[in-house]
Formats: C-alpha cells, structure tokens, sequence
C-alpha cells in the first residue's frame, strides 16, 4: 500500500512527460511559426470536418441512443458507490459544478452571437419569424442533448470504474473488461495521454474564447485596444487568479467559484428576460423547443447531402461543436465523475443529461431572441465580430452598463473555473489517478493551459476563433474513437454484473426483495465476489 502511495506522489509519470512535450511542441511551433500552424491546422480541420462529418453524426447520435438506453436497463439501478452511500455534494452544488465546468464561457460567448449569425447566414433559405426560430433550433441543437450525452456517458464509466470497481480515474481503467492488464501498460499510458492532449486542447478552445470576449467587452466599453498583447495580458492575470484557487483545494476553490457562477448566471439571466422581449423569448422557447424535438432525428443525422450550402455550414458549426464536445469530454467526464459519488446510474444519467440541456434551450432562446429582436432594430450590431455583439446588445438596453460589467465578470469566473477544474483533471491523469495531485502538478498544466489558448490566439491572428476551432476538431478526432471504447467497455461490465446481482426489467420478486433489504456490508460483499469471480477475465 506504501508503494502504491509513492507511485502517486510520484511527480513525474510517463503521462505527465509525455503530455507535457506534445503541448510544448505545439506551443513552439504556433510561436514560431503561427501562420504555417495556422493553415495546417485549418488544412487537417478542413479535411475532417468534409470527410467525416457523417462519422460524428453517427457517433453522437449513438450515444445518445445508448443513454436512453440505460435510463429504462435494469442497469440503472445500480449505484456509483457502495449501497448505500451518500453523495459527497449537495444536489445544488453538484448541479453547480457540473454545469459550469461543462459549458460556462460558451454560453456567454455564444448565448446571443450564434442565434443572429444563424438568423443572417441560415442552413437553408427560410425566412422571416422561420429563420428565427430555425436559428434558435439550430442553437439548441449544437448545444442541447448531444452535447450532454457525449459528456454523461464519458462520465458514467469513468464514475463506475473508480466507485464500483475501485479503479483509479483514469481514462485507460475504463477500456480494462476489453484489453484486460494491457491497460497498465504502455497501452494505457498512449490511451491517458491521448486523454491528456484532448484535455488541453478542449479547455484552451474555452479559454481562448474567453480572453476574446474579455478583451471584446474591454474595447467596447472603455476602448481597450484589441491586440494579441491585451489578449496576453488577460491570460496572464486570469491564470494567476485560477491558479490561486486551484491552491485551495477543489472542495473549497471550484465549489465557491461554481456557486458565485450560477448565482451571477441567473442574474444576469433574469434581468434579460424581463429587461428585454419577455414574452417574444417565452414563446420563442416553446416553439424552438418544440421544433427542435419534432425534426430531433432528422438534425442528428443530416450532413446536408446534395446541397452545398447546408454541407458548408454544417461542417463550419455542427461538426465543429461535436468536435469540441469530444475534445472537452475526457475533462469534463472526469471532473463530473469526481464529484458524482454516491448517486445511481440512472439518476446520474437524467440528471447530467436532462438539466443542463434544459437550462441551454432556456438561455439560447431567452439570449437569442434578445439578440435578433435588438439586431434588427439595430443593424450594425450583425457587423460586428462575435465576442463584441453581447456587449453591442447591452449598450441599447435599460442597465446596459450594469450588464456589461456583469457579464465580463461572468465570463472571468467561468474562465477561472474552468482552467481551476482542468488543473485539477490533468493533474489527476498525470499522477496515476491521485485524487490530490501536488499542487506543482497542477500549477505546470495551469501555465500549459495558459500557453496553448494564447498559441491559438496568436497564430490565427485576425482568424484567431477559427483557429481555436480547429484545434477542437483535430484534437476530438482520435479521442471519439477511445469513447466508442469506453461504451462498449461500460456496458461490458455493467451488464455482467447486473446478471450477476439478478437485476431485470422485471425482477423476480425475491431476488428484488432480498436486493433491496440487503445491508451495506452484504450488498457490498455482493459486489467484491463479482469482481473477484471476474478477476481473471478483467485481467486484475
């Protein structure tokens, strides 16, 4: 036990160094040579997102189908945890962190830009009140179930591995009722680093998109000039910030933070919706909703074929948003295992999946339908770049002022959060799945995260959001293959134990009585037999 011990505190594992030099690698080349980086990037990007558009849309819509799946499977009764252990957060908390580590910047980068970029420049050629509310369905699509999906089910077999198995939490553990011990070996250190890799490209698409919209709100307001320098500048000051809260310690720092941005989310929330078309935003709710789940199966699947025009945007905005929601799922997944002890399989699934995207539709149609209303009352507003239009919409709005200043302090926050929660993450997967990475670990991958956001900044340039884009389709590329894994590993093991325990559909009625009335201590040695049966098998 010892020597388990050590082997964590260890500071530096194969991953960690391995990880670490791909990151350095890219920031030496974006340095040096940031328009050849850009255009390659832009070139693979380019190439994905034309060829195997149909490839994630199969991916997630799979997903999705298989998180219905364990909603309703006997599966779902089983617990992240021991019988009858507690969840170490509060329902609120846990809500909180969740959502905010998942989504937080985008929504306020996001929240009013993509309805009116989709309202001016639509998939197809509907117009008037049909091209707002599409834009809004469009919106919420990019942002709603699937999204949420990919995350859950990342989540879930991270959370049943470390909580019923005793596994560390790390990525490759998950892939072990496949590859048996191989996982402990080189194969999973490839696997955790691939992980890794995914991990800093995701956050650094968020935070890239944030120290933009910071910068954006800066110029608007009080003329701060727009330059990779004050970019820089930003990075810098919000780095040491998250890195003082990564100091304190996840429960205390992530925990404060999450809950200062949901109470300023719903804030600035609620004043838009009464401060702005109130009624026009309800009803656009109602029917983008509606729209959305009428036409679900079709948006899922459809890569525009025989029509250009749809072809191009979909691989500009949907092939770009699974990507980015792959390239964040290894670090999303694991933060939202983390704190996710002690709920049950289905209780997890609803909740990760279903709230969030139910507040996403809220937001975008509230943020979105403010944005179009304004936009076309003022049209200068659709000119300019994304992460000024917020701040645009605001300065001809009652409190605009007020708003403004709110909403930069959001997006600080979640900025904050964000790279918080990741230094958190990669620390875990550098240091064998410690739960208490040294704060050293975490320190090296928050100044890592810092430099890659500002090495996509500086070699896209003008283009720089594109080039943020990029990195997210190209990194999420050779990760969906590892979650297509990790399902199938999940529901591997899942499911032998739920044959295991006798638990069905239908359950035979003694066998749910003596499931239900069984003890901590019996339930528990219920499960070390499983896994002692199957040790053989799971290569242990």
């Amino acid at each position: 036990m010892s020597q388990k011990k050590r082997k964590k505190e260890k500071p530096f594992t194969p991953v960690f160094t391995y990880g670490l030099i791909v990151v350095l690698i890219l920031v030496f080349l974006g340095v040096l040579m940031p328009n050849k980086f850009y255009e390659t990037a832009s070139g693979i990007s380019g190439f994905i997102a034309e060829n195997l558009g149909w490839y994630y849309m199969f991916v997630t819509t799979g997903l999705g189908f298989f998180a219905v799946f364990i909603i309703f499977s006997p599966i779902g009764k089983l617990k992240l945890g021991q019988p009858h252990e507690k969840p170490e957060f509060s329902t609120i908390s846990w809500f909180a962190m969740l959502f905010s580590a998942g989504m937080g910047i985008g929504l306020v980068f996001w929240g009013a830009a993509e309805p009116m970029n989709h309202m001016m420049n639509p998939p197809t050629g509907e117009g008037g009140g049909h091209q707002q509310v599409q834009a809004v369905r469009s919106t919420i699509f990019h942002w709603g179930l699937h999204a949420w999906c990919v995350y859950g089910i990342v989540a879930l077999a991270l959370a049943y591995t470390a909580y019923r198995k005793g596994e560390s939490g790390l990525i490759s553990k998950t892939l072990r009722p496949i590859f048996g011990d191989k996982v402990d070996g080189t194969l999973g250190q490839i696997v955790d680093t691939m992980a890794v890799f995914a991990t800093v490209i995701g956050v650094a698409v968020s935070l890239g998109m944030g120290a933009l919209q910071i910068n954006g709100g800066l110029n608007y307001l009080l003329g701060v000039p727009e330059t990779v320098i004050i970019q820089g500048i930003i990075i810098l000051v919000v780095t040491i910030l998250f890195l003082i809260s990564a100091w304190s310690g996840l429960s205390k720092g992530i925990q404060i933070l999450s809950n200062s941005n949901m109470v300023l989310a719903v804030l600035l929330f609620f004043i838009i919706l009464f401060v702005g078309p109130t009624i026009a935003s309800l009803d656009m709710f109602a029917t983008a909703t509606g729209s959305y789940l009428q036409q679900f199966l079709y948006l899922t699947l459809d890569t525009g074929y025989n029509d250009s025009q749809k072809a191009a945007w979909i691989q500009e905005w949907t092939i770009y948003y699974w990507g980015w929601w792959f390239s964040w799922c290894p670090f999303v997944g694991i933060f939202i295992a983390r704190v996710s002890r002690g709920r049950t399989i289905r209780e997890f699934i609803l909740a990760v999946i279903l709230v969030p995207a139910t507040i996403c539709m809220v937001w975008f149609s509230v943020f979105g339908t403010t944005g179009m209303t304004t936009g076309l009352k003022h049209p200068h507003i659709f000119n300019l770049p994304v992460e000024k239009q917020l701040f645009a919409i605001f300065d001809v709005m009652p409190i605009g002022t007020l708003l403004s200043i709110i909403a930069l302090v959001l997006v600080s926050v979640f900025f904050i959060t964000s790279a918080d929660s990741a230094t958190f993450v990669l620390g875990m997967q550098t240091t064998d799945g410690s739960l208490t990475p040294r704060t050293r670990i975490k320190i090296v991958w928050g100044i890592a995260l810092s430099l890659i956001s500002y090495t996509l900044i500086i070699a896209g340039g003008e283009n720089a959001l594109s080039a943020i884009q990029a990195a997210a389709i190209i990194a999420a590329l050779p990760f969906s293959v590892i979650v297509i894994l990790m399902t199938i590993s999940f529901f591997k093991d899942a499911n032998n134990e739920r044959k295991y325990l006798g638990l069905t559909l239908q359950p035979d009625e003694e066998n749910m009585k003596q499931y239900l009335s069984s003890t901590p201590e019996e339930h528990s040695q219920d499960i070390q037999d499983y896994i002692d049966e199957t040790s053989d098998q799971r290569g242990i």
